[in-house]
């Protein structure tokens, strides 16, 4: 076992407080968030089950971490409602009007410009 891994194996939680996994070898049962949601689950307000890790020199420390939830525990997604649909629609028409120009740019107004290409760069033909 390389020493790596030994660091990250701790299924009895002894040094780091929760069953700690190297990266990929998580016991059957558990999941991540991100596994959760592409099964239709969310955690459905459990308590972390446990973790993997894995070193990363992007982290701080060294490390990354992704907790784990238990499957059998978890609740399936809420369904949206027409008002969150609604919501949804105003906020992304609201991210795509030119707050310059008044219009719907057709896709989402880069937060580094502030407004659409068209008012950034007036003085540019485009090329079609």
């Amino acid at each position: 076992m390389s020493p790596a891994f030994g660091k990250c194996h701790d299924p009895s939680g002894a040094k780091y407080g929760i069953p700690t996994f190297p990266w990929r070898f998580a016991p059957d049962g558990y999941a991540t968030r991100r596994q959760l949601r592409a099964r239709g689950l969310r955690p459905g307000g459990q308590e972390i089950a446990g973790q993997v890790m894995r070193r990363s020199s992007r982290r701080r420390g060294g490390v990354a971490v992704a907790f784990l939830y238990r499957v059998d525990a978890a609740k399936p997604v809420r369904a949206m409602t027409p008002a969150k649909w609604a919501a949804l629609a105003k906020a992304m028409c609201a991210r795509r009007t030119c707050p310059k120009c008044r219009t719907d740019a057709g896709y989402c107004i880069p937060t580094s410009l502030g407004m659409c290409v068209t008012c950034a760069y007036p003085d540019t033909e485009s090329a079609a």
